[in-house]
């Protein structure tokens, strides 16, 4: 068992389901950093393209200080990158990042779609056991 951060990880389990250590960390950060709706309304605001954080600031009614600790989390997730422009230090949304979560939730989303066809199936079986049944 490793621990990390408050969280037990079973290496066997990770491994055999082909879920790495790194993958699991990279998840935690992206879904951590996700579960605030402050960093997810500045990541919609970054889908329109680059902003300062002055400009990521202004909708919300917190500090500068508290958006750039914000801006942190979603830059150590890869969710967000800074570049240098002159005196600017603009923001731009890492799309690239939610890859990994999105795979992860597609398995999800998989699971329930072949549970709902089986049940679809099981619905279908007995309609046709029981035609005089009403419905």
């Amino acid at each position: 068992m490793t621990k990390g951060r408050g969280i037990v990880y079973n290496r066997r389990v990770m491994q055999r389901d082909g879920y790495g250590a790194a993958t699991a960390d990279r998840l935690d950060a992206t879904f951590s950093a996700l579960a605030d709706p402050t960093r997810r309304a500045i990541l919609r605001r970054l889908t329109a393209g680059e902003a300062t954080v002055s400009e990521l600031a202004a909708p919300f009614a917190v500090s500068q200080p508290a958006i750039s600790r914000h801006l942190k989390v979603l830059e150590r997730a890869g969710l967000i990158s800074r570049r240098r422009d002159a005196q600017r230090r603009p923001c731009r949304l890492e799309a690239r990042a939610l890859a990994a979560a999105t795979e992860w939730l597609d398995g999800y989303r998989r699971y329930w779609e072949e549970s709902y066809q089986r049940l679809d199936a099981l619905l279908a079986e007995l309609e046709a056991d029981d035609p005089g049944r009403e419905a």
